[in-house]
This record gives C-alpha cells, sequence and structure tokens, in this order.
C-alpha cells in the first residue's frame, strides 16, 4: 500500500490503514522516544501517546515535506511534553550556566558505535541529555530549544556545553575514545 493511500485512509480512520502506518514508522519513531524517555517503558509510553496525536492530527497534513518528518516533529514534542510534567526534567534543565567550561571537542572521534554512543547518551542527566538530543541529533536551534522547553536561549547552549563535555567524560572513561590530537569541529553524530 503507498503512503498517500494510508494517508488518505487513516484521515477516514481505516484502522488497518492506522496498523499499517503504525507498523511503518514505529521502529524508527521508538529510538527516537529512547534517545529521550528514562527506560524502554517511558519510551514505549510516549511513542503510543504521539501515535495517539498523529492519528488525531493526521488531517493536518499538507504534503509539505516529507510525512515521516512530520511525524518525527510530533514524536518529539510528546518526548518533550512528557518530561516536562516530571519534575527531576524541570529541576535539571534550571542549572546554572556554563560558559566557562572547557569543551575539549578533540576527544570526540568521528565514527563511534551507534548502539555505545546511544547508551552512553543515555547515562547523561535527563535535562543535558534532551537537550543534546534536540540540537545535535534533531537539529533544533538554541532559541528553538529553549521555546520548547520554556528556557532561557543561553540555558540550552549551557546545557549542551555541559552535555558534551560529560558526554566525553563517559566516552574516556569507557574506553571508547581516547585522548587524540585531532581537531573535530562537533560530536560525530550531530553539528
Amino acid at each position: 500500500m503507498s503512503e498517500e493511500a494510508i494517508l488518505q485512509d487513516c484521515i477516514q480512520n481505516d484502522a488497518l490503514a492506522q496498523k499499517e502506518l503504525y507498523n511503518r514508522y514505529s521502529p524508527k519513531m521508538l529510538a527516537v522516544c529512547y534517545r529521550f524517555a528514562h527506560n524502554r517503558e517511558d519510551a514505549e509510553d510516549m511513542l503510543q501517546e504521539g501515535f495517539i496525536k498523529v492519528f488525531l492530527q493526521i488531517h493536518t497534513f499538507r504534503n509539505q515535506g516529507a510525512f515521516e518528518g512530520w511525524i518525527r516533529r510530533i514524536i518529539v514534542h510528546t518526548c518533550i511534553n512528557s518530561l516536562k510534567k516530571n519534575k527531576r526534567f524541570i529541576e535539571s534543565v534550571d542549572l546554572i550556566h556554563a560558559n566557562s567550561m572547557q569543551v575539549r571537542e578533540d576527544a570526540i572521534p568521528s565514527i563511534v558505535q551507534a548502539k555505545q554512543l546511544v547508551e552512553c547518551i543515555r547515562l547523561l542527566p535527563i535535562g543535558y541529555r534532551t537537550v543534546l538530543n534536540l540540537y545535535a541529533i534533531e537539529g533544533y536551534s538554541h532559541r528553538e530549544i529553549g521555546e520548547m522547553l520554556d528556557v532561557e536561549e543561553s540555558t540550552s547552549r549551557s546545557q549542551y556545553t555541559r552535555a558534551k563535555q560529560m558526554l566525553e567524560d563517559i566516552l574516556l572513561k569507557k574506553n571508547i575514545i581516547y585522548k587524540s590530537k585531532t581537531k573535530l569541529p562537533m560530536l560525530a553524530f550531530g553539528r
């Protein structure tokens, strides 16, 4: 069944089309949720809530850009809203700025096993992890992240700086990376 046919049938609330859409996109979207969630169960809850929103809002998709990208934005916003309900998240995002912290970007490798990297990112405090995911992986600007998380743009920047520093330390401790002389402009998976 083509994506267009699935879309049209989903707009008509066809259960088989909804199942097909879910089966087609849920594995990728679960990976997105997993990067934000505390554990797999939370990720699955975020995914389910996100797809409910997808099905409720599917009639608003205007074929401007990729349908997968449209779904992904809904899923990311669902994850953020879920995290914002969590008191620990609110407290962890509201930290003192880290402008004086020095990040040694030369220690971050150009290629790291994706699974190892994701697992190390999941070790970061939730506020750091969220900003890192939104900026380096999802491609949002610090201004957009600030709006999404209800924080100042400078807070997003400092959270990102701290997240990179902490991630580097984790990667070094786990011997996934080693100190090197190579200067890299950003994280291997981001900007």
